[in-house]
């Protein structure tokens, strides 16, 4: 499955849970096919989706749902340890594994020699899902119903879709997702 295809088949399923997204095209692709001020797009900062995902869901009830890449998990494998020991019961942690670095140029990742879901359940993760590549639909209702933290491993294809550049600026995209938290309308 395309990754925005994944994006496009778990946002469905989603209501009022706020999504914190990698940088780069996953945040161009979640934009093109759901836009929402519950959303916060990475700019920048390659690797800290989970952990400003972490922060969010300690600050807040709401479920949170972070669209991460496993070249982002890779670069930053210390927030695995610190969401399973903050345990927040609202966080959905969703690793798109496409084997690659798809915003840089495709330069592969050890995710095709490193079993990410493994890799949840030895640092204690409890819960944690896969999805097959061969998938072509994606039922996110179980794992919304779980208590967090859970750890969903999504194998994508690699490639990006031709998406054009988010036409906000960060500090807008900053400004709605907070106004979004703190219920300001």
């Amino acid at each position: 499955m395309e990754r925005i295809k994944a994006l496009e088949q778990i946002t469905s399923q989603l209501d009022e849970e706020l999504v914190i997204c990698n940088i780069g095209f996953p945040s161009r692709e979640l934009y093109q096919v759901k836009d929402s001020p519950k959303h916060f797009y990475m700019m920048g900062s390659m690797g800290m989706a989970s952990s400003i995902g972490l922060g969010t869901a300690m600050a807040q009830e709401r479920k949170v749902i972070v669209f991460d890449g496993d070249g982002s998990l890779l670069m930053n494998l210390g927030s695995l340890v610190t969401i399973f020991n903050q345990s927040p019961p609202n966080l959905v942690l969703v690793i798109l594994d496409n084997e690659c670095y798809g915003s840089t140029g495709n330069q592969c990742t050890y995710s095709a020699t490193t079993d990410l879901k493994k890799v949840a359940e030895g640092v204690g993760f409890k819960n944690t899902i896969l999805y097959k590549e061969s998938e072509d639909k994606i039922d996110f209702s179980p794992v919304l119903e779980l208590e967090g933290p859970v750890f969903v491993h999504l194998k994508v294809q690699a490639g990006n879709a031709n998406v054009p550049v988010i036409p906000l600026e960060p500090e807008e995209i900053k400004e709605r997702f907070m106004r979004e938290v703190q219920g300001i309308k």
